[in-house]
């Protein structure tokens, strides 16, 4: 181990409980102190939170102390303060300190902690910067694992946390799915073949919601003229699921409406003709729903007239 590091070992606290307890006193602190002196105090506990939590590069961390210093953030509700001296702290000091988003990702894996830290994450979330991070980090990719865990509880908080990811920021999500767009909706598309049926109905669900609203406008029109995705509702159209036959009758009806509707979609469509009229006139719909029945008529009007 480095010099630095054994000299850190010996002026800082070492154990979990003596860490997690400084990182409290000193962002209690915060507005106690003068301010450089304040945050000097928060970046050395951090730093030596980083070394329990990461290892110096030598020597891996040990886990069972990562669970106990999880343990107690979450007993201390450290986090929770964290959050709310962001202003205090400034950006500069969070963007340095990011590893600790990806800490919190990661405990959605451990039973005891999930559920505190992805209410703590979800607090995290509400600044543009931080949610930025995670979409744009490797951490990401964890919550299409996540909403599919067996632990009915944790799979739902961590499904709340993707949906803030992917409805906060408009800009910032834009920017994202720009960049991003065939890696995240080939993991998603995952999610809307699940054999799970609560994964596949409220992923579904969530689509129709999201490609809708207007900040979404330019990932709908890229979706909608690629066939892989129009044989995803296609076979969603024919699902045992009421719901989520309803929710794909509102995507597909996209692609149908769509006056720039390229050939291949159109040949896919055609392709499909007797066995779509047949799913969207067996569509059902609930009594009084005018609106719904106004749509899917119009659809199978067009359906009929593709040539």
């Amino acid at each position: 181990m480095s010099f630095f590091f054994r000299m850190a070992s010996r002026l800082r606290p070492s154990t979990p409980e003596e860490v997690v307890r400084s990182i409290k006193d000193s962002f209690l602190a915060l507005h106690t102190r003068t301010h450089a002196k304040a945050l000097e105090e928060v970046e050395k506990n951090i730093s030596s939170l980083r070394l329990l939590i990461s290892g110096d590069g030598e020597v891996e961390p040990n886990q069972e102390q990562v669970l106990q210093i999880t343990l107690e953030i979450c007993n201390e509700d450290v986090i929770s303060l964290f959050v709310q001296n962001l202003p205090s702290l400034g950006w500069t000091y969070i963007e340095n300190h990011m590893e600790l988003l990806d800490f919190l990702v990661g405990c959605y894996k451990n039973l005891d902690i999930a559920l505190n830290c992805g209410h703590m994450l979800r607090e995290c979330i509400k600044y543009p910067t931080l949610a930025k991070y995670i979409l744009e980090s490797g951490s990401f990719e964890l919550f299409f694992e996540y909403v599919e865990l067996p632990n009915f509880d944790i799979a739902s908080d961590a499904l709340n946390t993707f949906k803030d990811l992917l409805t906060k920021h408009e800009t910032v999500v834009a920017e994202f799915l720009a960049s991003h767009y065939d890696q995240f909706f080939e993991l998603y598309s995952r999610l809307l073949s699940s054999t799970n049926y609560v994964t596949r109905r409220q992923a579904m669900k969530f689509l129709s919601e999201f490609l809708l609203e207007a900040p979404n406008s330019q990932i709908m029109k890229r979706y909608i003229v690629e066939v892989r995705f129009l044989n995803i509702m296609i076979n969603l159209l024919k699902d045992s699921s009421k719901n989520i036959r309803i929710c794909a009758f509102h995507v597909f009806k996209v692609f149908v409406a769509n006056p720039n509707k390229p050939r291949c979609i159109i040949e896919a469509l055609l392709d499909n003709r007797r066995e779509l009229l047949k799913l969207l006139h067996n569509l059902p719909t609930s009594k009084g729903d005018d609106e719904l029945e106004e749509e899917k008529d119009l659809i199978i009007q067009q359906i009929q007239k593709l040539a």
